[in-house]
């Protein structure tokens, strides 16, 4: 009997050519069904007018074909290089799929009534604590935060807790998408697409 080969059926591709929000929208739903914690789970990266970079973990909050949101405080690190610097990446990885997704892009702030929609969906405590935090400053313990939790707690008793003028969400505008997905002997697929002038997409396969 003839010993398998790494080659052996490694000559068809799995990732399809064309459509890759379609394409993101399939791995995003089968990632939210078999993705234990968190599949809207994504690292950003942003960097300074300089090109010093930066990463984290965010939540993407909504997806459609004019880009990929997520929310944040504009006073962190996070909001004021995308202020600064307004482009960055995405990487979403799924290990329970053996996938991942890259995206690169301008960023935008959202409408004020998209983020005010947002917020207003959040759970009391997050919205007090969004009032709360100083995000990215210095602290010189873990009560002073508590208390500053507490004062905004007492301040909103009785109302609806309206969103910090500088607590909003980006929108990046995807103009390269790459998709990674596992296969034996590391003859991984990749394919990368990018966007064109016309906002159709052409896309090529990368050597793993």
């Amino acid at each position: 009997m003839p010993q398998r080969t790494m080659t052996d059926d490694q000559s068809h591709t799995e990732i399809p050519a064309e459509a890759p929000f379609e394409l993101f929208a399939q791995w995003f739903a089968e990632a939210q069904k078999h993705e234990l914690n968190d599949p809207n789970a994504v690292a950003l990266a942003t960097a300074t007018p300089d090109a010093f970079p930066s990463v984290r973990m965010v939540l993407l909050k909504d997806y459609s074909p004019e880009g990929f949101v997520f929310y944040t405080n504009s006073h962190s690190r996070k909001g004021g290089e995308l202020l600064a610097n307004p482009r960055a990446a995405l990487l979403f990885h799924w290990k329970s799929l053996r996938r991942q997704i890259r995206i690169e892009g301008s960023v935008t702030p959202v409408e004020d009534s998209v983020a005010d929609e947002y917020f207003a969906s959040r759970p009391r405590d997050s919205q007090v604590g969004a009032h709360a935090s100083l995000q990215s400053q210095p602290m010189d313990s873990r009560l002073t935060f508590l208390g500053r939790i507490a004062k905004e707690g007492a301040r909103y008793l009785g109302r609806s807790v309206p969103r910090p003028p500088h607590w909003t969400g980006f929108c990046l505008d995807p103009q390269a998408i790459e998709f990674w997905m596992d296969r034996p002997f590391r003859l991984h697929e990749r394919r990368r697409f990018t966007r064109l002038a016309d906002g159709g997409w052409t896309s090529t396969l990368l050597y793993p």
